[in-house]
């Protein structure tokens, strides 16, 4: 095996990985994002270990309130953003900050 072998990217993405890109894109759609509310669920395709840790991250998600469904569903919802929550330090040195990764 070669040294770039061990470096190959992954061509497919983990179960965790899709779901979470899924709930994220349900979460930022314009149709949420206006109303701050989104129903989510899981699929028949997500483990219910990856919805557990799905349900758990956004469950660790300050300002995030959760609904559970009697069908198993979810509906999150969110306050509008207040000037506090958007604080901008604007004497900070950007090149020295690091991106964050998204929590789910």
């Amino acid at each position: 095996m070669s040294a770039q072998e061990n470096f190959a990217p992954r061509d497919e993405l983990t179960g965790l990985e899709r779901l979470g890109l899924r709930v994220s894109a349900m979460i930022n759609s314009p149709l949420a994002q206006f109303g701050r509310k989104v129903l989510i669920h899981q699929l028949g395709t997500d483990s219910d270990q990856d919805w557990g840790a799905i349900i758990q991250l956004l469950s660790d998600t300050d300002g995030l309130d959760m609904t559970f469904c009697d069908d198993g569903s979810v509906i999150l919802q969110w306050d509008a953003p207040t000037d506090d929550d958007r604080v901008i330090d604007r004497g900070e040195d950007v090149s020295r900050v690091e991106a964050e990764e998204a929590p789910f």
